[in-house]
């Protein structure tokens, strides 16, 4: 196991900053680098949750803290 890694978190009941605001400039950093701009519902909910599933580790998983 490699200790350093800090992600997974380990998932709280509500984290404030996991808001559609980050899921906005996610989005923003990858249009500027120069990837299409994610626009369909079906896109967006999925980087939503790619994107919570690099930062919490899920209740089954062992979080590294």
């Amino acid at each position: 196991m490699d200790t350093d890694r800090l992600y997974p978190m380990p998932a709280p009941e509500d984290d404030p900053r996991f808001s559609f605001g980050l899921l906005a400039d996610v989005v923003s950093v990858l249009e500027r680098h120069g990837y299409p701009r994610p626009t369909h519902g079906r896109d967006l909910i999925d980087l939503h949750g790619a994107l919570f599933g690099f930062l919490y580790a899920l209740p089954t998983e062992t979080a590294s803290h």
